[in-house]
């Protein structure tokens, strides 16, 4: 199945890639899936910022949505996904 990633804020420089992608996941994935998947393309500073296999969610400072909703009003990283969802990844940005 396929599911667009779209890259917001300072992860776009962090992954030197485009806005988006449409990345082939298997039947069932789970947003940990492609987390893993994007962490395997992306090397180690995307594992050291972002996410890393294994974690329980993403880093600090960094946030998921799929198809609108916030990752932790789903079911955080074990989130399903589905043909066709849309997934953004952005940094939290703060200010003073």
């Amino acid at each position: 199945m396929r599911v667009k990633v779209e890259y917001i804020g300072h992860i776009k420089k962090l992954i030197g890639s485009g806005s988006e992608e449409i990345v082939e996941v298997s039947d069932g994935a789970l947003l940990e899936d492609l987390l893993t998947m994007l962490s395997n393309k992306y090397g180690a500073a995307f594992r050291m910022a972002v996410y890393a296999p294994g974690d329980s969610d993403l880093k600090q400072g960094y946030i998921a949505t799929v198809n609108g909703y916030l990752i932790n009003q789903l079911n955080g990283v074990k989130t399903k996904l589905k043909d066709g969802d849309n997934v953004i990844l952005t940094s939290i940005v703060s200010g003073g």
